[in-house]
């Protein structure tokens, strides 16, 4: 359109950014994308992926330890961490390299630069001083860890981005928080032979999601040897005389480490955007406000993923830039869809799960039917390892439909997305019932659960 520099200018080099910025380009709109720090954003910088590879790398302290069940001599182990660090940043780097080369075969123009908005139409490049137009502008920039200002010392403590820094391997670790960030990461470090301390203000971790789920990774993060402190908070954090890091709690422990990690959740990443003075609202949090569209008030303006704070998942963040694609540059107004997301926790054993807890369906639905094993997985068997699988399906009892499904255990998140397919299909009770099982599998005692294993009317136990 004459008059603007680009049709299209992306604050935001992540996931959600970068697909809408190359699709955008590759339907012959010019488009301009700055990104401040690299390529990629939080996924694939310093989130899921190197996070991924991390927990990978983690379990082969018990992979080692199983072989001798079946047979193997494996030998004395050793972790040699700047290889491992080596190897994951090589990783990282590849697939940025891969975003760049995507931006620019699409036409898009790269900007490598902090980018901030002066008015509707007008942002700002912070690493020159120029400013430059655009028809729309699409704010894709994230969240960031919440560095918990309020901490006495917590300028002392680490977050997951530093974590993915660390030159070396630290012995012990204190880690705040029982979010999916705090879980994980306690047992990458556990399992690579830190001494972990989970500290968490709520009576159990992992809120909101399965009180079975939860319970069951609880007790094997605790009989793996990480310590799990509940309905506590750390209070202060300080160094020792010796260089070693001290967190006083509520409940009066003191907890020496070599690293303090804040896992207090994530903010979206708003702060001196000039938000403000472009005229877009943002809520208590900081998240921009947008309607179903993904436009905020101020027509030109659009926003996704983290940023948002509606569902903070990488691949609900490209959901979202290819809604805003069909939306404003294929003529057909498309809502992002945030209903039946599957999810993955990749602790140690791993949890998948997609629809409703046991507790949020009971708040839906007048009577359900609650499908439940808990096996030991064949492998366990001959390795001897004390773990169980568990398997649960939460079905509305008047329809059959599964409005839930929940695996503790190896490759629940392999599971999970199968899963989300059939719940998004719809699929009842009755379909799984005649779905001929996968022997010898675990996955086929989602199939194998013929009677339930207890109901609910009005949210209680009949």
């Amino acid at each position: 359109m004459p008059g603007f520099d680009y049709d299209l200018f992306v604050i935001g080099g992540g996931s959600g950014g970068v697909r809408a910025a190359r699709l955008a380009a590759s339907l012959g709109k010019r488009v301009a994308i700055a990104e401040e720090y690299r390529f990629g954003g939080t996924c694939v910088i310093r989130g899921c992926v190197p996070k991924k590879l991390l927990v990978y790398a983690s379990q082969y302290q018990e992979h080692f330890e199983d072989a001798a069940g079946f047979g193997w001599d494996v030998g004395p182990a050793r972790l040699d961490w700047p290889r491992l660090t080596a190897a994951r940043n090589a990783e990282v780097s590849r697939l940025e390299s891969l975003y760049r080369k995507g931006l620019d075969a699409s036409g898009a123009e790269r900007i490598e630069s902090r980018a901030e908005l002066l008015g509707p139409h007008e942002v700002r490049i912070v690493a020159d001083g120029r400013v430059v137009t655009a028809e729309r502008i699409l704010v894709a920039t994230g969240a960031a860890p919440n560095r918990h200002p309020a901490l006495p010392g917590h300028a002392l403590c680490i977050s997951s981005n530093e974590a993915f820094e660390l030159e070396t391997l630290p012995a012990s670790m204190v880690i705040l928080g029982g979010g999916y960030i705090a879980v994980e990461f306690a047992n990458i470090f556990h399992g690579l032979g830190v001494e972990v301390t989970l500290v968490y203000r709520g009576k159990e971790i992992l809120s909101r999601f399965d009180h079975d789920l939860r319970a069951g990774l609880h007790k094997a993060m605790q009989d793996k040897g990480i310590t799990v402190l509940l309905s506590d908070v750390v209070e202060e954090v300080s160094r020792a005389d010796e260089g070693q890091l001290q967190a006083r709690t509520l409940h009066g422990r003191t907890l020496t480490a070599e690293v303090v990690m804040l896992a207090l959740g994530r903010e979206p990443n708003t702060a001196g955007l000039g938000l403000e003075a472009a005229g877009v609202d943002v809520d208590e949090r900081g998240a921009i406000r947008v309607d179903g569209l993904s436009q905020t008030g101020v027509p030109s303006i659009y926003a996704l993923g983290d940023v948002t704070d509606r569902v903070q998942l990488t691949p609900v963040a490209i959901h979202e830039a290819m809604c805003f694609i069909e939306t404003v540059y294929r003529g057909n107004p498309t809502s992002p869809d945030h209903d039946l997301i599957p999810t993955a926790v990749f602790s140690q054993p791993e949890i998948g799960t997609v629809g409703l807890s046991e507790e949020a369906a009971a708040e839906r639905f007048s009577e359900l039917e609650i499908y439940r094993a808990q096996f030991r997985p064949m492998k366990a068997t001959l390795s001897g390892r004390p773990e169980t699988m568990l398997m649960k399906l939460v079905v509305d009892a008047a329809s059959r439909r599964v409005v839930g499904a929940h695996v503790l255990g190896h490759d629940a998140g392999e599971m999970a997305q199968l899963l989300g397919i059939a719940l998004k299909a719809g699929v009842r009770k009755d379909d799984f019932d005649r779905t001929m099982a996968v022997h010898p599998t675990a996955a086929e005692e989602l199939v194998t659960m013929y009677s339930p294993s207890y109901r609910l009317r009005n949210g209680q136990r009949v």
